[in-house]
């Protein structure tokens, strides 16, 4: 039988120390991985932050107690790891929409949707083509950034749209790729997404365009022969099974979708890569 990846270790992990309350350290730790690396690894394979898993289950365990009649909702509060009645009923609220006493006087759970555990029995995605590695000098970027929630995504087509007729039209741009950049990544699954270009210098820019410069990194690079819209199945596969056996782990910095001249973005084939930047697993 193979060696669980990082996902199982850490829904394993979490089911089994739900009362100790872990946090991201200790849950990477426990998966001999980075909570950089455990937090990205979890999100794209599962759909969740690891975060919010971990915060549904505990509170699905408290809304179950509950409706079976528990009456101390203070000491219960305590064991999910909240500090008052007040935190815990807040958070119970905006988990399920209802209060704690309105559970435990329903003495049902059919109107809370509750948050079961995953599957911890390891599922293969799509198979990966062999990558590449690259290590690229210092490189700046420029061009349209928002804010995203990774379980929700839902206005990277729109804000493509808005960045297309820059493409080609930019002062100092250096070659005819675009680029969508993933970074600061939070430990509840909120990111910023940077469409661009890269540039020799950051002069003349279009008004609302903000700058990125990454360092020189060496980079893991897979790529993405189907639909853009399913790009998150060659990112899951890159998790899920290429990092487990190959000795790295991600490194805290942004993640690169490089769109060539072979992508068409009318109708979103063609293919594109995505870059991770990486290092050693013993330098975590």
């Amino acid at each position: 039988m193979s060696e669980p990846g990082i996902t199982q270790k850490a829904i394993w992990f979490v089911e089994s120390h739900f009362r100790s309350s872990p946090d991201l350290a200790e849950i990477a730790d426990a998966c001999d991985t980075t909570p950089f690396h455990l937090t990205r690894t979890f999100a794209t394979t599962t759909g969740v932050t690891l975060a919010r898993y971990v915060r549904a289950r505990r509170l699905s365990e408290a809304a179950r107690s509950l409706a079976a009649g528990s009456e101390d909702i203070l000491s219960l509060a305590l064991e999910t790891g909240y500090g008052s009645h007040e935190a815990f009923t807040r958070a119970f609220k905006q988990q399920f929409g209802k209060t704690p006493e309105e559970v435990r006087a329903a003495r049902s759970l059919a109107q809370v949707k509750t948050m079961e555990p995953m599957n911890m029995h390891q599922t293969r995605t799509i198979k990966l083509k062999t990558p590449r590695f690259e290590k690229p000098g210092q490189r700046l970027f420029a061009g349209l950034q928002r804010t995203y929630d990774c379980n929700e995504p839902n206005g990277l087509p729109d804000q493509w749209q808005e960045f297309g007729p820059f493409i080609g039209q930019i002062k100092n741009q250096k070659d005819p790729v675009a680029y969508g950049i993933c970074h600061n990544f939070d430990e509840e699954g909120n990111f910023d997404y940077l469409t661009a270009v890269e540039i020799s210098e950051k002069s003349d820019l279009p008004k609302g365009f903000v700058t990125l410069l990454i360092p020189a990194q060496e980079y893991v690079v897979f790529r993405h022969e189907g639909h853009v819209a399913d790009i998150r199945s060659t990112i899951s596969a890159a998790y899920s099974d290429w990092f487990p056996e190959s000795g790295k782990v991600a490194a805290e910095s942004p993640m690169l979708e490089r769109y060539g001249p072979e992508f068409n973005p009318t109708t979103g084939k063609g293919g594109l890569e995505i870059w991770i930047a990486i290092k050693d697993k013993s330098a975590k």
